[in-house]
């Protein structure tokens, strides 16, 4: 009797055992027909085509007008100031007198070394035509010549101590400041400042671009600039120089230079806003293209109802579209949407 148990436990237990291995292993088939089934199931996406065309790459940046030339110039001899010719905010030439110092002793300084010159000359004149006689030795002939040629020396030193008491204009522009007054002493050394001249017939407007703005720029190249001031008005610039490094910041300074309009309008210091505008004919794509990020140059294309997974080279980034430097071609069929449920190889159904 108690064997006949033990055999009924065990048939139970056996008879259990193959139950659960059967339902295991249609568990385990439906999982793989379900896999299955995923795998060969169409992906839905939406795509676009590569192109080539023309895009705008205009921008705009900021800056401040400078002077074409600014300088502030000293007197290179003391003396007195006896007269000054000009004033703040005056317009000025190169050359133009500026002031007056006194020249009293500068005058008998020329005026003496003229006659000694003259003198020299004369004795050198007559020492050359005795030479030639016999009546003079060559020796006495050169140091006749030598005392000429100082006396001339010192002659011309004079006179350009006697022009140094009119004080001249070196550049064309504005009187921007005045360091000296009627009486003022000017000093030898250190030289005392005299005038600060400011030429605005021509500014430069300073700006900084970023690398993917530079590489479009070229010496000479025309930029509209407008002042923050006269948002109404145009001034016409070209750029005059482009950085060949880009500075602290990573950017690149350029200068525009702007002629000014008879009234000059535009003062040193104004704000000012470069426009640049610009073509460049390009293949693209949209931005959403890639897979993850730009930078990782991945993008899906459409082969035959297949995705396939294509690296390629981008270039400039404007604004929602991405420049293709190579990797695709025109015609091109991307996927711009679905890509997180896509695998190189996965079949795909295109929607609208």
């Amino acid at each position: 009797m108690r064997k006949n148990i033990i055999i009924g436990i065990i048939l139970i237990g056996a008879i259990i055992l193959i139950a659960f291995k059967l339902i295991s292993n249609k568990k385990g088939n439906e999982a793989k027909i379900a896999v299955v089934a995923e795998k060969n199931a169409a992906v839905s996406v939406k795509i676009d085509t590569v192109k080539t065309e023309d895009i705008s790459l205009d921008f705009s940046t900021n800056g401040n007008f400078e002077p074409m030339q600014q300088l502030t110039f000293s007197a290179e001899k003391p003396g007195k100031v006896m007269r000054i010719l000009v004033k703040e905010g005056d317009e000025v030439y190169k050359g133009q007198t500026l002031a007056i110092v006194r020249s009293d002793v500068i005058n008998v300084s020329v005026q003496t070394a003229e006659a000694a010159y003259q003198n020299a000359l004369n004795d050198y004149t007559r020492f050359e035509n005795a030479f030639k006689t016999g009546g003079v030795t060559q020796q006495q002939l050169d140091q006749a010549r030598l005392m000429m040629v100082n006396a001339k020396a010192n002659y011309t030193n004079a006179k350009i101590n006697l022009s140094d008491t009119h004080i001249k204009a070196p550049i064309s522009g504005i009187i921007n400041k005045k360091f000296i007054e009627v009486g003022s002493i000017l000093a030898g050394t250190p030289p005392t400042p005299l005038f600060e001249i400011l030429d605005v017939s021509k500014l430069k407007l300073k700006i900084t671009v970023n690398e993917s703005q530079v590489v479009s720029l070229r010496n000479g190249d025309s930029v509209k600039v407008i002042a923050t001031v006269y948002p109404d008005k145009f001034f016409s610039g070209k750029i005059t120089f482009i950085a060949p490094m880009a500075d602290a910041s990573l950017n690149f300074p350029v200068e525009v230079e702007i002629e000014n309009n008879i009234t000059k309008d535009l003062k040193a210091g104004m704000y000012g806003t470069a426009n640049f505008t610009s073509m460049e004919n390009m293949m693209i794509v949209p931005r959403n293209a890639f897979v993850g990020s730009v930078k990782e140059n991945k993008i899906f294309i459409v082969e035959n109802g297949i995705a396939k997974l294509k690296n390629v080279t981008s270039g400039e980034i404007i604004g929602d579209k991405v420049q293709i430097l190579n990797g695709l071609n025109n015609d091109d069929l991307v996927i711009v949407t679905g890509q997180i449920n896509l695998l190189d190889g996965s079949k795909i159904e295109i929607i609208k």
